[in-house]
């Protein structure tokens, strides 16, 4: 009986031990992981192919993002728009208000430019030789016309309103209104040569033009 187990188990080791055997076994090894990669490869692939192709709920998504972005582009686009428009708005009202300060007693200054023009009037009327100490009471009146008349025009000054007397300037058609035109020696053309009612500015605009005679080649 022991030699018979012997026997036996000689003949296994010999059979595990063959040459062939351990040369088959790396090939099967290989052929096995290189199958196994393979399958590894292909689940990857099929997976990143479902992972590249959309649901319709990510579409939907996608769709719906697009179309916020579109509409904020927009109401930003309107919210600016709005804005230059109520600053635009905002400094034309200014401009009014600033304009109404400024020229909104035009209409009380064109009043009193007739009051203006009758003292002017009534201390060139007066004959310079009877204001003497002689006629005290003539002398009195023309001082106090010649008083009111500065102290007018310097209360028009105070608001802006100045005075135009144009004798010897350019003719300006924006300042100027002329009444004639007629020759004088030794005036160039376009020389205001006689003003028959002085003008008047209010902050720089023309308030009332000069009315005046305009000298023109002969």
């Amino acid at each position: 009986m022991a030699s018979w187990c012997a026997r036996a188990a000689r003949q296994c080791y010999s059979v595990i031990a063959s040459p062939g055997l351990i040369r088959a076994s790396p090939r099967l090894l290989c052929t096995a992981a290189q199958q196994k990669s393979n399958g590894q490869s292909t689940e990857e692939e099929q997976g990143g192919g479902q992972h590249a192709q959309q649901t319709p709920a990510e579409k939907a998504l996608a769709e719906e993002k697009s179309q916020l972005e579109e509409q904020l582009k927009e109401i930003t686009d309107k919210y600016k728009r709005a804005l230059a428009d109520t600053e635009n708005l905002r400094q034309r009202s200014q401009k009014m208000v600033e304009e109404a300060k400024l020229y909104g007693i035009q209409g009380f200054c064109k009043d009193l430019l007739e009051v203006a023009d009758i003292l002017e009037k009534a201390t060139v009327s007066v004959p310079k030789e009877e204001v003497t100490p002689e006629n005290p009471h003539l002398k009195s009146l023309y001082e106090g016309l010649v008083m009111t008349e500065v102290q007018i025009q310097k209360v028009f000054a105070k608001h802006g309103l100045v005075k135009l007397n144009p004798a010897g300037q350019k003719f300006d058609p924006y300042e100027h209104e002329a009444l004639f035109h007629a020759f004088v020696e030794g005036k160039e053309p376009g020389t205001v040569t006689m003003v028959t009612k002085v003008g008047y500015k209010l902050h720089g605009r023309t308030l009332r033009p000069a009315l005046v005679g305009v000298a023109k080649a002969p």
